[in-house]
């Protein structure tokens, strides 16, 4: 017979496996993507408008660049979604890379020629990485757990930190390297970031999809997507946090000029608003699980009518910093918030359905909104100040769309939800 005390100990239980561990790896290399590739972004929107305004014979048309910039992306969405969903994401952001080099060196070509078509050209290729770099903060969420999911979108789109800094200063740095040609050395510098930075992206721990099978889940189609009201309410207030984002910032850069400013300021301005989108990422996952996603989009969009408030209130160097800056922090809240809500309504099989829907609309917008304006800021009243109050006042039927979604959300019951 065998005592009790005979019994050997019981071993102490092996530490269970991080179920994050590949998405954790995958936050890091996409926070580097983030902060280098990303550098480009705020060159393109820095001096998009500057540069269609000294190319085009039209004022109306400064901000087109711009706005083909995103119809670009707006069109490549479901492509890069697809390209991805069948050979992995590391496919998807070479072929975004490559876009945005091809992209930046038709703008060089552009300058160059004086050419305002060509420049446009150029724009539109850029859309192609603009798309992909929207695909960033899916990829974090990819494999990521319920709990660890909001944060990892968060933390990639804190990488936008640095690239908020380096965008600008390369605008001042380069923009007259390649004198008497004004941007064009902004440009070339862009062309090398994409060939040089986009080799991070060989360290994504993310393998090629399985191909499907036959008996394999399908998932719903896009109507059914649709006709669900967490996924349709999230596509709601993500395209509206983002083009109303686009809207104002399209602008801003002329407006700053228009009313007397340099160019150096515009640059600044469009820096601190930069960051301001990209520094609450450092908390703004952690918010959302204290207080619920819905909270925070709402947040976000009270934000963004405070930055319009701001922005209507005066034409001083202070106002434009404080509107850009508010205008930053409500993107972060209702965009993040909005694919935080998103990435958790469907299911793996129907995750290229979904991204590829969602980005289409977000960028669809996202083009009205910047193609307006340019519009609004150069031909509505004749003067900057009215064009930069009537950009502003265009805000708010955006602005009650999204909150009438929110609310209606909130009311159905929650099982519908």
């Amino acid at each position: 017979m065998v005592s009790a005390s005979d019994t050997p100990p019981a071993s102490p239980s092996a530490p269970l496996p991080d179920p994050d561990r590949r998405a954790r790896r995958n936050v890091v290399v996409l926070v580097i993507a983030q902060a280098t590739l990303g550098a480009q972004m705020p060159v393109n929107f820095v001096l998009g408008g500057l540069a269609g305004q000294m190319l085009t014979p039209i004022p109306c048309l400064a901000t087109l660049p711009i706005s083909l910039i995103v119809l670009g992306s707006m069109l490549a969405a479901p492509n890069v979604s697809a390209v991805m969903g069948r050979y992995g994401r590391r496919a998807g952001f070479f072929m975004g890379a490559a876009g945005g080099a091809t992209g930046a060196s038709l703008c060089v070509a552009a300058l160059f020629l004086n050419s305002f078509w060509l420049f446009l050209a150029g724009a539109f290729c850029t859309g192609i990485y603009m798309s992909a770099h929207g695909f960033y903060r899916f990829a974090a969420a990819d494999g990521a757990s319920d709990t660890f999911r909001p944060k990892a979108i968060s933390w990639v789109m804190a990488g936008g930190l640095i690239s908020a800094v380096i965008g600008p200063q390369m605008v001042k740095l380069t923009s007259d390297m390649l004198a008497p040609v004004p941007f064009a050395g902004a440009y070339a510098f862009v062309i090398l970031l994409n060939l040089v930075a986009c080799s991070v992206f060989w360290f994504l721990d993310s393998p090629k999809p399985a191909k499907p099978q036959p008996g394999d889940a399908k998932g719903r189609s896009v109507g059914q997507l649709l006709r669900t009201p967490r996924i349709l309410v999230a596509m709601i207030c993500g395209m509206v946090s983002y083009a109303l984002m686009n809207l104002v910032m399209t602008s801003t850069p002329l407006a700053v000029v228009g009313c007397g400013f340099a160019q150096a300021d515009a640059a600044d301005i469009v820096m601190v608003h930069v960051l301001a989108m990209f520094l609450p990422s450092f908390f703004t996952g952690n918010i959302i699980n204290r207080f619920g996603v819905e909270k925070v989009i709402a947040t976000g969009l009270v934000i963004l009518a405070g930055a319009g408030m701001v922005a209507l209130a005066g034409v001083d160097l202070l106002n434009f910093y404080g509107a850009l800056f508010l205008l930053g922090i409500g993107w972060n809240f209702g965009y993040i918030g909005a694919t935080s809500m998103l990435a958790g309504a469907h299911s793996v099989a129907e995750r290229s359905r979904v991204q590829g829907m969602n980005d289409f609309a977000v960028f669809g917008l996202v083009t009205v909104a910047s193609v307006s304006s340019g519009g609004l800021m150069n031909c509505w009243g004749g003067d900057p100040q009215t064009g930069w109050a009537a950009v502003n006042w265009a805000m708010i039927p955006f602005l009650s769309l999204a909150g009438a979604a929110l609310i209606w959300f909130a009311l159905r019951k929650p099982e519908a939800a």
